[in-house]
């Protein structure tokens, strides 16, 4: 199977396929963490509109899964929706969202709980990572198009909300918006 990984730099997603067998690459405006040379520093649509014709098999895409940046759409951030609102900032982002949504294939878009529930429509599904061996709780919210909902794979015990307690540094953002391997993982064997 084909697969791109939009908005992914930490390779995580990418790398759950490809270690099943699929032809998966990873693109973001950021390098790729692991220096895989399965990931292009592109924007996302620039990476879709070329027809993936960057890849030896030249074929079009079979599944996308886009993390598109939450900074300006997650609850955790409403106290300054006002003020991205007024700048347009916000707005930007939810077009961004919804242009990931008229992808011609099977994809799955996922977020932080926040605004897109009202702007778009509600997710298909919200998961958690105690439902995939991470005793923690993130909600993540999952919008779907011809794809099934993940079924929990290994529900551990403990529910300690590590992300949302992450002291103030210049790259919280980054490990905030990291992928759980156990999600990943359910990902690449259930919808791979």
């Amino acid at each position: 199977m084909n697969v791109l990984v939009a908005c992914e730099y930490s390779g995580i997603v990418r790398n759950a396929f490809r270690n099943r067998g699929h032809d998966a690459w990873s693109c973001d405006l950021l390098p790729s963490e692991d220096n895989s040379p399965y990931h292009r520093m592109a924007d996302c649509f620039d990476v879709l509109h070329e027809g993936a014709c960057f890849r030896p098999s030249c074929c079009p895409w079979d599944l996308v899964i886009a993390h598109p940046p939450c900074t300006d759409l997650c609850n955790s951030g409403s106290r300054w929706w006002s003020m991205k609102k007024a700048s347009g900032v916000q707005e930007q982002s939810v077009q961004f969202f919804l242009l990931l949504t008229e992808i011609k294939c099977k994809w799955a878009i996922e977020n932080p709980v926040g605004i897109m529930s009202t702007r778009y429509r509600k997710p298909d599904q919200i998961i958690q990572p105690w439902q995939f061996g991470h005793g923690e709780t993130k909600a993540t919210c999952l919008w779907l198009n011809g794809l099934p909902k993940l079924e929990p794979s290994n529900i551990v015990p403990g529910r300690e909300p590590r992300i949302h307690k992450m002291s103030p540094s210049p790259d919280r953002w980054k490990e905030r918006s990291r992928t759980y391997t156990g999600i990943a993982q359910a990902m690449a064997e259930q919808w791979g």
